[in-house]
């Protein structure tokens, strides 16, 4: 039989919260723990309330009404995702839930779509994940607000989106090659208006002499690819464009340079830059947001085959500079600096965004609660900082200072490509800056083209359970950068 299910995020500060029938505020009293403090996420479920109904009234904790509004949209989204939670362990047939999703409904889309989210490969009972089904498998649970929104649609595209990014980034490297990511993006853009999909091969990315690029792909088998998606929102079609470009290494082994066998599986997650731009990019194009944007990610594996790059080799990249390869691990910005130099050349955007699961120094930096910023716009830098607090997908900025430069200079060569372990992400952001065109401020203004590098080392992975995200792939900063979006299209 199926049950109809309820969840009732409950402000303790109204005398009256009713939802068909039943009143929130006389079942919590009717609890032993009723006159207790409340905890914000804590949950009491009641069966046959209304009839043949399921209750989960989850609490917003004390003085909800006092809070900032970023404070209370991160407690709706806990509350939220502590009561999906506990109608995931329900065995009862549950498939139609409607939430209460007055206290923000933006928050409660978002935290019970992240909080459904379980990646699983096992075949019983069958994942809706396994690349081989010939018909997708409906959810479990089904989500309708009881206030209908566009809030509440948006915060469903935002989590779809996000959701999309732990899914690839989630996926094994053998089911997500440079062809498979490009093929599964294509497929989900299919019918989306004013977007193209572009796939290019390695012969292209030779005739742009993107070399350093390249120099990645020779010890695999898989052939690279550069995926663009190009996005014409704007009224204007020939606007100045807004870019994305991630870094889409679909597995690193470290190449020459190989990494320790324990957790290199974690690897298939390196192309977690391009997984979470091209995801934005997706939501952008649903909510058909009023921009023009163009998303760029190089697409390999980094693999020791026999004529993979060695230490000590140097090559020439777009920009011609010469880069001296001391480590093949650090691969992640070779294949960055030829995208971003021409993503910036090619089409003049008046801002680029590249992100990286670049460094292991950002995981000792921030650990898995910020995403890195180094950026040459404190103007790009505030706009992005507001997005994250909004979304609860939080940024911190870290240096980008000329005083580093010493470290990947080369006897050699223009660059070499890494710095030691002293400030690994300040280095590894330095190296990037080159290839960023027309970033140089001058006379204290802003710079022409506003350049932010995200380092989502450490953000990439959860390692700890939160009330709406579970283990593993996290698929941040999508909400963020898709939020930062939304606000730059809104003041244009």
């Amino acid at each position: 039989m199926t049950t109809k299910a309820y969840i009732v995020p409950y402000d303790h500060q109204t005398s009256t919260q009713v939802v068909d029938g039943v009143d929130a505020a006389k079942l919590w009293s009717l609890t032993p723990q009723g006159s207790k403090p409340p905890t914000t996420g804590s949950t009491r479920t009641f069966y046959n309330t209304p009839s043949s109904g399921v209750t989960v009234v989850s609490s917003l904790g004390a003085g909800f009404g006092s809070k900032s509004n970023n404070e209370k949209r991160e407690i709706v989204r806990k509350s939220v995702g502590s009561a999906v939670g506990e109608l995931k362990r329900h065995d009862g047939g549950l498939n139609d839930v409607a939430i209460d999703a007055s206290a923000d409904p933006h928050a409660a889309a978002v935290a019970a779509n992240l909080a459904l989210y379980k990646f699983t490969l096992k075949t019983s009972p069958p994942s809706p994940f396994n690349p081989n089904l010939k018909e997708p498998i409906p959810e479990k649970l089904v989500f309708n607000p009881l206030q209908e929104s566009k809030e509440w649609d948006r915060g469903v595209i935002y989590a779809e989106a996000q959701n999309l990014a732990r899914t690839l980034m989630e996926l094994p490297a053998n089911m997500m090659t440079p062809t498979a990511f490009t093929e599964r993006v294509k497929k989900e853009f299919e019918g989306i208006a004013n977007v193209e999909v572009i796939v290019r091969d390695e012969v292209w990315a030779a005739e742009k002499n993107m070399n350093v690029f390249l120099s990645v792909t020779h010890g695999t088998s898989e052939p690279a690819k550069f995926l663009e998606i190009h996005y014409h929102g704007a009224a204007n079609k020939d606007a100045q464009p807004l870019a994305f470009v991630g870094k889409g290494i679909t597995f690193d082994s470290g190449g020459i340079s190989l990494k320790p066998g324990a957790d290199m599986k974690l690897m298939r997650g390196d192309m977690g830059g391009a997984a979470t731009v091209v995801s934005s990019a997706l939501a952008i194009a649903k909510l058909q947001l009023p921009i023009n944007l163009v998303v760029s990610t190089p697409l390999t594996e980094n693999m020791p085959g026999p004529s993979a790059t060695k230490p000590g080799d140097i090559i020439y990249a777009m920009n011609g500079k010469s880069v001296e390869v001391d480590n093949t691990d650090a691969e992640g910005r070779l294949v960055l600096s030829d995208a971003i130099y021409y993503t910036a050349t090619e089409y003049k955007p008046h801002t680029l965004i590249d992100v990286a699961t670049l460094t292991g120094a950002m995981v000792i930096a921030l650990g898995e609660v910020y995403s890195g910023v180094f950026s040459t716009s404190d103007e790009l830098w505030e706009q992005l900082h507001a997005a994250g607090e909004i979304e609860y997908d939080r940024f911190w900025r870290m240096p980008l200072d000329d005083d580093f430069g010493p470290q990947i200079h080369s006897s050699n060569a223009d660059l070499q490509n890494t710095g030691g372990k002293p400030g690994g992400s300040c280095t590894a952001a330095l190296f990037l800056k080159p290839f960023a065109e027309g970033i140089e401020a001058k006379d204290g203004q802003e710079p022409a083209m506003k350049w932010a590098h995200l380092d989502i080392a450490g953000s990439m992975e959860a390692t700890r359970i939160s009330p709406y995200q579970e283990l593993g792939m996290t698929g941040r900063p999508v909400r963020a950068l898709v939020e930062y979006v939304r606000r730059l299209a809104s003041s244009a």
